[in-house]
């Protein structure tokens, strides 16, 4: 599922199912992204630049955004970054197709992130678990 929230020039887009609850999107900006609030996305509470801006401090890649004139749109062309963090999920910046076992494929784009330590309950993107399961790598 994918959620879609605009102010004419930027549309966030929210994927509930490979959020992380890291909560660096309301701790960083509350007067759009406001969990208390229904919808919690306010696209009137700052500029675009400044939505911009959390949105990409989204570290699971649940938030994402794109212009709503196509000629402003970022560049995604650029190579894929895979990073392990310490003690958390594998970050993998960049769009890419996902293959499951059974053959069903699934885009991801942005940000991603994918548990390393076993224990999601959406894998294989990252709940948080390892956070409840002292998970240390």
């Amino acid at each position: 599922m994918k959620k879609e929230y605009t102010n004419g020039e930027v549309t966030v887009t929210w994927e509930p199912d490979v959020c992380i609850h890291s909560k660096r999107c309301w701790q960083g900006l509350l007067q759009v992204f406001n969990p208390q609030n229904r919808p919690w996305i306010n696209m009137d509470g700052a500029s675009t630049n400044r939505i911009i801006e959390q949105v990409k401090q989204c570290p699971s890649g649940a938030l994402g955004f794109y212009m709503n004139d196509a000629a402003e749109q970022e560049d995604t062309a650029s190579l894929i970054e895979i990073t392990p963090s310490k003690n958390g999920p594998l970050m993998i910046k960049g769009d890419f197709k996902l293959v499951g076992e059974d053959g069903t494929s699934r885009a991801c784009k942005g940000r991603t992130a994918l548990c390393r330590c076993g224990h999601s309950g959406n894998k294989p993107f990252c709940d948080g678990s390892h956070s409840k399961n002292d998970f240390q790598d």
